[in-house]
């Protein structure tokens, strides 16, 4: 009977060694999973880069807008800000035409969808073409702004100037120059 007793003791302690030793061995693991948990997510809050976005917003007007861009880079300073490359965008307007916009670079804002488009920049409306190196867009104000080195052509006519500026609501367009003593030029096609 003494070895019986010897052999249960030794077994219950042999189980409450592997209990001991799982349990410790496991919070062990865990605090290795923890950590590299917590890495992970410092990584990912330190990065900043994305890729292949996608954007899209309406107005109480039925307007539509959307952007996508190949890459982007958010902003350490305001979160809300995004830097982006290679961007394509459609504004369908109620009971119109879309407008297409293409550029290299450009600024997006989460918080109300304003947009800068920077560098080759390219709209396409209607059967018009403009070419400029920025636009501003903004829906919630109903405006596009073109400037630098604006070109607007169609099949009748080419236009030369500093800015161009559309209501898109109305599609009221506004072509000037900065400098009141310069003119707009315009040229016949035909």
């Amino acid at each position: 009977m003494n070895k019986k007793k010897i052999i249960i003791v030794f077994f219950l302690s042999l189980v409450l060694i592997v209990i001991y030793f799982g349990n410790f061995y496991k919070k062990k693991l865990d605090s290795k999973s923890e950590t590299s948990k917590i890495e992970n997510i410092e990584n990912i809050e330190s990065s900043n880069l994305l890729s292949e976005l996608n954007f899209s917003s309406k107005d109480d007007k039925g307007n539509e807008y959307s952007l996508l861009a190949k890459e982007g880079e958010i902003d350490f300073e305001n979160n809300n800000i995004i830097f982006l490359k290679k961007i394509k965008a459609i504004i369908k307007l109620k009971n119109s035409e879309e407008i297409l916009i293409s550029s290299d670079f450009g600024k997006y804002n989460t918080e109300n969808s304003d947009t800068i488009f920077s560098k080759n920049v390219l709209i396409l409306y209607l059967n018009n073409r403009v070419n400029s190196d920025y636009l501003e867009f903004s829906i919630n104000k109903n405006l596009m702004t073109i400037s630098k080195d604006v070109s607007l052509s169609s099949h009748e006519y080419t236009i030369n100037a500093d800015v161009i500026e559309m209501d898109i609501n109305t599609k009221k367009v506004e072509i000037f120059m900065l400098d009141g003593l310069k003119k707009v030029k315009i040229k016949s096609i035909k």
